[in-house]
């Protein structure tokens, strides 16, 4: 049973939890620790670290950045104290991501001559979309069908977002966070060039569900090779936590209060 969570999404994003039932939810997976990791979207507390309910909830971010050679890799930001530069990336992202919603919510409702009902606002993501067609009688798609056919990569409805560069990103996130951890290393389609920009973050995201069997020995070998601390959660976008994270030993060393 791990000690932390440190991957955990909730309504700030696309997740279905809310923040008043983080403590409920890490009690009963036992954890100690949560990190709200929302993508592109700070958190509405004020603290690097607070305490609710018995239970240490870290301020946390999902920032999603595209290295020079094109690959898109999400940076993990721990200990948040927001900046101003760090506000103005979020308020620049959450802007394309409202208009790129739009237009794919347009795209999917064109295509299936549906009314989707939903409302693209801040934290607006494609999960929203994808349970809304789950959820529409006259769809017939299910919530992961829904990316398999219309709106994941390369599917008709899919349209890119605007992120930062991986420069402007970690430099964001460098002076407004304690830690920056690569998240989930093996989803991407070239790990190993993920692992190679590792090597200027504090962290690697080591534990993490991936749903399939994977080698994680290069990730293991990058965090000795170049003495990265490790970071681990469940990546949860529901209210079940815990299904990864890190020991104690692994949270005290990130520095984290």
């Amino acid at each position: 049973m791990p000690y932390a969570d440190l991957h955990v999404h909730t309504t700030r994003s696309d997740g279905t939890l809310e923040f008043e039932e983080v403590p409920a939810a890490a009690r009963r997976a036992g954890l100690e620790v949560v990190a709200l990791t929302d993508h592109d979207r700070l958190q509405p507390f004020e603290g690097a670290v607070v305490e609710r309910e018995g239970v240490r909830i870290v301020h946390g971010i999902e920032l999603r950045v595209e290295a020079a050679d094109g690959l898109r890799v999400d940076l993990l930001g721990y200990g948040v104290e927001p900046t101003d530069d760090l506000e103005a990336v979020v308020d620049a992202v959450q802007g394309n991501r409202r208009e790129r919603g739009r237009a794919i919510v347009d795209c999917v409702e064109d295509r299936l001559g549906i009314d989707l009902a939903v409302d693209v606002e801040d934290g607006f993501g494609r999960p929203h979309i994808a349970r809304a067609i789950d959820d529409h009688p006259d769809a017939d798609y299910d919530y992961g069908e829904a990316f398999s056919h219309l709106i994941g990569f390369d599917c008709p409805c899919y349209v890119p977002r605007e992120i930062p560069s991986f420069e402007r990103g970690l430099l964001t996130l460098e002076s407004a966070c304690s830690v920056v951890s690569l998240a989930h290393p093996l989803r991407y389609r070239d790990p190993e060039r993920a692992l190679e920009l590792a090597t200027e973050l504090d962290a690697l995201e080591v534990h993490y569900p991936y749903g399939r069997e994977v080698d994680r020995g290069p990730v293991e070998n990058a965090v000795e090779a170049h003495g990265l601390s490790v970071t681990g959660g469940s990546d949860a976008h529901d209210h079940l936590l815990g299904r990864a994270g890190i020991s104690e030993s692994e949270y005290r060393a990130l520095g984290l209060r």
